[in-house]
């Protein structure tokens, strides 16, 4: 087996880690995939193989995007399991952990794409792009009949794997298409009015300086004056691209990191905590239990359960 050289790995001592391999296309090197363009193949070409089985991965520098048109499945996606039938669209932003089990015989297509060239591809609309930045599902009852998605992949597919003039010009087209229908699937799901370009620059520079932060606890004023903005600003930029407050948003990434910990490290309880800045445990267990109805410790237990009689 090939990766990359880059592993997520958060443990206690040398030889109890979960290592998380981190793979540009799943089991395959960095040198084998153009990191400033796209891939794209039907889902048995790989999959198939591997016994219908991709076991838990990450892609560190590209999205997949996935078509099922046929069979189905299951995903595991940061300790959430998505059931999927046909057809189904499935986004998977980059560094999300994840895990999917085909049934024999599913068939579809898989994108993975550099964030940069997508967004170079979709001319830079922050809209379009943002659609991309977080894990969705969407299945037959949301996509209707009105949406082509297999044959969008298809047409794609075929520009990839045939080099005729024009077919960069050709594969941004079908990738501005995919993004428009993406963006138009979310829409369906949360009416609400359409941030402009400016409201989401600013959501999509938040979650950037919260990436770096959450593990701080800075407050809400600490990322308005880096941001250039007051906080009731942010707030309300955060709500009309999001859906969410600023402090949802943040609270979020602190729930995503603690699961990360909680299915794929050996570290306790209390470990994680402190590493995600609570230096008391027992504020991190109300935090986590409040937001997912679980503690840190059940939440473990039952998702590792699940886990377990899933590869059974």
């Amino acid at each position: 087996m090939q990766c990359s050289g880059v592993q997520l790995a958060a443990g206690r001592a040398e030889g109890t880690e979960r290592m998380i391999p981190h793979y540009f296309l799943y089991e395959e090197a960095a040198s084998e995939v153009e990191p400033s363009f796209l891939h794209i193949e039907p889902i048995p070409v790989r999959s198939g193989r591997h016994n219908w089985t991709i076991r838990t991965h990450t892609h560190p520098d590209h999205h997949q995007i996935l078509v099922i048109s046929k069979g189905g499945g299951a995903i595991e996606v940061e300790g959430a399991s998505w059931a999927v039938a046909p057809p189904a669209l499935i986004i998977i932003p980059a560094l999300t952990i994840h895990a999917i089990r085909f049934k024999p015989g599913t068939d579809g297509y898989v994108i993975t794409v550099a964030p940069p060239f997508l967004r170079s591809a979709l001319d830079g609309d922050a809209d379009l792009v943002d659609a991309f930045r977080l894990p969705a599902r969407f299945l037959p009852q949301q996509i209707g009949r009105d949406i082509d998605l297999v044959g969008l992949f298809a047409s794609l597919e075929h520009e990839f794997v045939w080099s005729a003039p024009g077919r960069r010009t050709a594969i941004k087209a079908y990738l501005q298409l995919l993004a428009v229908a993406v963006r138009r699937l979310q829409e369906q799901e949360r009416v609400r009015p359409i941030s402009s370009a400016r409201e989401a620059d600013t959501v999509i520079r938040f979650r950037e300086l919260v990436e770096r932060h959450f593990r701080e606890h800075a407050s809400l004023d600490f990322y308005a004056r880096r941001l250039g903005v007051t906080t009731a600003r942010l707030n309300a930029c955060c709500r009309l691209t999001t859906g969410k407050s600023s402090l949802a948003l943040i609270n979020d990434r602190l729930l995503t990191e603690a699961k990360r910990n909680l299915l794929y490290s050996d570290m306790t309880v209390n470990e994680i905590g402190a590493a995600l800045g609570y230096a008391d445990p027992g504020y991190f267990n109300r935090f986590f239990s409040r937001n997912v109805g679980l503690s840190p410790g059940r939440f473990r237990d039952r998702l590792l359960s699940d886990m377990t009689r899933a590869a059974g």
